[in-house]
């Protein structure tokens, strides 16, 4: 590993999952564009982030990250992008209101185009093709024009991102997120669902507290926190050459930021303490998030945390695990232990989603059953362990899609033909997602209450 960290340092070590472009001069073009480019975020919200996170770490907020497992090109639009925020400002409602908790909210958009493959290529009826790594990297049609690797789409990845960011900050500080609307926020698909009468309940007491404070003073007038939020950007820094042309200095610090979005993370696949994925993501001085899958070891992790976190910030860490409903109790406790013992901050993140993925009439699904089951398993151990479950990481969508089976409307694996949009991995629809936020509400005000009461608890 290169103590003199710079933006290009991580050319000179090995890498995972890159793509294969043809044309090399073509691909230094664009990242040379790029970096003229102005930046999607800016360090100051960067920084804001990793304060609210460092609220997470202490136990004195919940995270909520989610959004679609890969942006589509063509799926870009205002009504997609507005009925995701619709959802996660459900959700981010229901765990404020019902969980008692504040919630950071995060977003997986306005970035997420590039995924992971588990092979470079892709084989149909005899024919191999470069596997499909996201719209930012090549087509998802099964031809060869459409799978080679072209750089040009990183263009069209920034732009459609600084669209969505445009929209999202509008939404987020323009009224649509007031705490008065929560009424309107319900989806229409989900208006005959079972989560819809519990939600209502829950807006008609927001709207009671809220007819309380206005009485008393407190009204959108007068204080902003009613009438809008702060929302934030995430996603997997998979392709450094992107990340490399918007990372920048930050005139007010010094300081390097990944200018692409305000929190990124590293995959379970690239995680290599001496590769150049850690070797980036240690320069930039964004909130960093690392997945922590059943491969990973104490010693491992300990090791991660100090390249990554050498100076013990808060907020500048999440441990993002994903294990699978049946192996969480076996990995988990392990590396809470570790990360105690060692004394390190970090927020503490269940993604239910990618440990979960099961096949079922010929379909990638995950059952929400397992989906809720290692959520449950997650904040059982940090109970056990006396830590804090800090958040969830979804793969979601404010679609009336039927990608995963089960929740309250029990889709089976014969409904997953119906709506089976996904470009890549199964999401919850608008409706199961809500029904996550519900059940994880309750979780995290039982986690709540034992921390403020723990002898209470303990005689229970």
């Amino acid at each position: 590993m290169s103590e003199r960290w710079t933006p290009t340092s991580w050319r000179r070590l090995p890498i995972q999952q890159v793509p294969d472009y043809p044309d090399s001069a073509a691909l230094s073009a664009v990242e040379r564009q790029l970096a003229s480019f102005p930046p999607l975020v800016f360090a100051g919200e960067a920084r804001k982030l990793k304060q609210n996170l460092a609220k997470v770490a202490a136990g004195e907020a919940f995270l909520l990250q989610g959004g679609d497992c890969a942006e589509s090109f063509d799926e870009h639009s205002a009504d997609n992008i507005r009925d995701f925020f619709r959802v996660f400002l459900q959700m981010a409602l229901v765990l404020t209101f019902a969980g008692g908790s504040p919630v950071v909210k995060v977003g997986r958009i306005a970035g997420q185009f590039a995924k992971p493959r588990s092979s470079p290529v892709e084989t149909v009826d005899g024919v191999s093709l470069p596997s499909y790594r996201g719209d930012i990297v090549n087509g998802i049609g099964f031809s060869e024009s459409e799978r080679v690797p072209n750089p040009n789409r990183q263009t069209e990845a920034y732009r459609q991102s600084a669209a969505t960011l445009n929209l999202l900050r509008a939404f987020a500080t323009g009224g649509y997120a007031n705490l008065e609307n929560a009424h309107r926020w319900m989806l229409g698909f989900v208006k005959d669902s079972p989560q819809s009468s519990a939600y209502a309940d829950l807006a008609q007491r927001m709207t009671e507290t809220l007819d309380f404070m206005r009485a008393i003073g407190i009204n959108p007038e007068t204080h902003q926190e009613v009438r809008q939020t702060d929302f934030f950007t995430s996603h997997e820094a998979l392709l450094l050459g992107y990340e490399e042309a918007l990372t920048r200095v930050d005139s007010t610090s010094g300081d390097w930021y990944a200018t692409s979005g305000h929190m990124l993370w590293i995959g379970d696949r690239t995680r290599q303490p001496d590769h150049a994925h850690i070797e980036f993501a240690r320069g930039i001085k964004n909130p960093i998030g690392l997945k922590c899958g059943p491969s990973l070891k104490a010693d491992d992790l300990i090791r991660l945390v100090d390249l990554l976190n050498p100076t013990e910030e808060a907020g500048r860490l999440t441990l993002i695990c994903r294990f699978g409903a049946d192996k969480v109790g076996d990995h988990l406790p392990a590396l809470v232990r570790a990360v105690q013992r060692e004394g390190r901050k970090v927020v503490w993140s269940c993604d239910p989603m990618h440990g979960n993925t099961v096949t079922a009439s010929g379909y990638k699904t995950r059952p929400f059953e397992r989906v809720m089951k290692e959520i449950q398993g997650f904040f059982d151990i940090h109970q056990a362990e006396g830590t804090h479950a800090g958040g969830i990481h979804l793969e979601m969508t404010g679609k009336n899609v039927t990608e995963c089976t089960g929740g309250a409307r029990a889709l089976t694996a014969d409904d997953l033909r119906d709506r089976y949009h996904t470009y890549c991995d199964p999401r919850l629809n608008a409706e199961q997602a809500l029904e996550v936020a519900f059940l994880t509400a309750d979780l995290v005000k039982r986690e709540r209450k034992q921390h403020e009461h723990p002898r209470i608890e303990a005689a229970e």
